[in-house]
């Protein structure tokens, strides 16, 4: 076991070599941030060292708007008038910050096409979700206006969003202050029959919300998922673990194409959250 680790470790020592080569010549369905919108100069040396990580292949023909904003990438939907997922990386130094929720308001961003308004969500029964979550923006009051968007949003049922998704989400920041940066990726199962809508821009609403995570400092370095249905959580967050394979197959997308195919395959083949939590 102490062998693999080492070889493990040593192969994530030179992702950010291997990734780039790797993505030189990835396939033009990867979704890419805009040059008019690349991150700013402000992110961490582990964010950018670890960015390679937050690009997911799609299924060719996919019609998604890539955003970037402060401290997240996203690929928007204007169809759905969502995001269909979202990619940042949580560093330890991301986990707590000076700024609030209440230090900004939700709106729409008016330079995206598609994007929703507070309209369709006023009295529609559901929350404005969150995927990049306002607590991992603390940090930087630019980061959490912009989380405050729209676009990083989806009709959300309160039961989930302030239950298992919620305790996902804390535990995030608890996980990437003990194994250090996270790479997380979140979004609706847009793959779904959405036979339900909000507002007059007839927002489907999602059957299903995933989220897969990657810790590659950990020592050795790991990968969980989870899937939950848009309702309360029977179980809690604990009985929605998946692995990133069952992600990756319900949703068509490939994440982390990045590593090397035998750390890739490893790591999202095996799920087990008393891991992350010992």
């Amino acid at each position: 076991m102490k062998v693999k680790s080492i070889i493990l470790i040593a192969l994530f020592a030179a992702v950010a070599i291997v990734a780039a080569v790797a993505f030189k010549d990835a396939p033009s369905t990867a979704v890419e941030p805009s040059d008019s919108t690349a991150a700013s100069t402000q992110n961490t040396q582990a964010e950018s060292d670890l960015s390679s990580l937050t690009k997911v292949m799609v299924p060719a023909g996919a019609d998604y708007t890539p955003l970037s904003y402060e401290g997240f990438d996203v690929a928007f939907s204007p169809s759905h008038h969502q995001p269909a997922y979202v990619a940042w990386v949580l560093t330890p130094d991301h986990t707590d910050g000076p700024f609030s929720r209440k230090d900004v308001d939700f709106a729409s961003d008016p330079s995206v096409s598609g994007c929703a308004s507070l309209a369709d969500y006023k009295g529609s029964g559901y929350d404005r979700g969150h995927m990049a979550p306002a607590a991992d923006m603390k940090w930087s009051l630019k980061a959490m206006q912009h989380c405050h968007y729209l676009t990083n949003m989806c009709p959300q049922d309160n039961a989930l969003n302030s239950g298992a998704w919620a305790t996902v989400e804390k535990n995030t920041r608890k996980w990437a202050s003990k194994y250090g940066a996270l790479v997380i990726i979140a979004g609706p199962v847009l793959t779904d029959v959405m036979p339900r809508t909000i507002g007059s821009s007839h927002i489907p609403v999602p059957e299903r919300f995933f989220k897969v995570i990657l810790a590659p400092q950990a020592n050795p370095p790991m990968g969980i998922a989870f899937i939950m249905p848009n309702s309360k959580v029977e179980g809690g967050a604990q009985s929605t673990t998946a692995t990133i394979d069952q992600i990756e197959a319900i949703t068509g997308y490939d994440f982390f194409s990045a590593l090397p195919d035998d750390i890739e395959t490893q790591l999202e083949a095996h799920s087990a959250l008393h891991e992350w939590n010992r």
